[in-house]
């Protein structure tokens, strides 16, 4: 049985690329803000700024994007690197630089939106990490390849699609019961959100690809009969041209005149426009 998504290579073993451009960058920004957040941590605090918050969000407005950048501790940025690195690398193998974070910031802001909206009556609550969108590649990773096995705490082997499954209900389970330090409900947005997208993004494709040849449709339409009336123009005023050139200017009656003057003033415009 093949999922919707499954890619054909799904029952390889399970082989990440070293780095690819997108992670390497993702990576490095995230271990340099940490590193400059632990350096000055007693001088500045980088989540009060840039972390997400219902109370600040307003008018710091970058947050919903900068809050993925900002960790709580080296635990935190290491483990969240460490399986962006594990799954995304693959994944923008697959999809290309541009797609892959297209997904990863919509997951990750779209994660961090929702959790606002839940903790608006919260305002002094923060939400940092990357963790909405890990969890979105997550997601992603385990509907391409659900049959490849990974090494839970390297030791146990999971299909990932069972591994995907067991976090999704820890993160739903989690937001319903829970309260902790630990955001469960942005990464169960994350991996929602992803699941949304990943579905309905073809779809969505579809419709704006026959929406543009639809335009293209309607102006080579109308460039048609431009061109059409064009030539009819031209093959009257060829016709009235004949005749004067039989008869001369003064053969022409005053509607032919008249024509004539119409067309040659008509053409000489089209002519300017393009």
């Amino acid at each position: 049985m093949r999922y919707q998504f499954q890619s054909e290579y799904g029952n390889i073993p399970f082989r990440p690329k070293l780095f690819t451009d997108a992670i390497k960058t993702l990576i490095a920004v995230n271990l340099g803000l940490w590193a400059l957040s632990t350096l000055g941590e007693n001088q500045f605090d980088l989540s009060v700024v840039f972390g997400l918050s219902p109370g600040t969000v307003w008018p710091k407005i970058w947050q919903p994007i900068t809050y993925m950048f900002i960790h709580g501790g080296f635990m935190h940025v290491a483990i969240n690197m460490f399986v962006l690195w594990m799954f995304g690398s693959e994944m923008e193998t697959i999809w290309g630089r541009k797609e892959f974070l297209k997904y990863y910031f919509l997951t990750g802001i779209g994660s961090g939106l929702v959790w606002l909206l839940v903790n608006m009556g919260n305002p002094s609550t923060i939400l940092i990490g990357a963790s909405g969108a890990v969890y979105g590649v997550l997601l992603a990773y385990g509907l391409m390849f659900p049959n490849r096995t990974v090494l839970l705490y390297f030791i146990i082997p999971v299909k990932v699609k069972w591994l995907v499954i067991l976090l999704g209900a820890i993160a739903f389970l989690s937001s319903m019961t829970v309260t902790s330090n630990i955001s469960h409900l942005a990464h169960l947005s994350g991996m929602v959100i992803g699941y949304v997208y990943l579905k309905y993004a073809r779809e969505w494709k579809g419709l704006s690809v026959q929406f543009r040849r639809r335009v293209v449709n309607i102006k080579s339409q109308v460039e048609e009969r431009k061109e059409q009336r064009r030539i009819m123009l031209k093959q009257e005023m060829n016709q009235i041209l004949d005749k004067m050139n039989e008869s001369g200017y003064t053969g022409l009656s005053d509607y032919e005149k008249d024509r004539l003057q119409e067309i040659s003033r008509h053409l000489a415009e089209e002519e300017k426009k393009d």
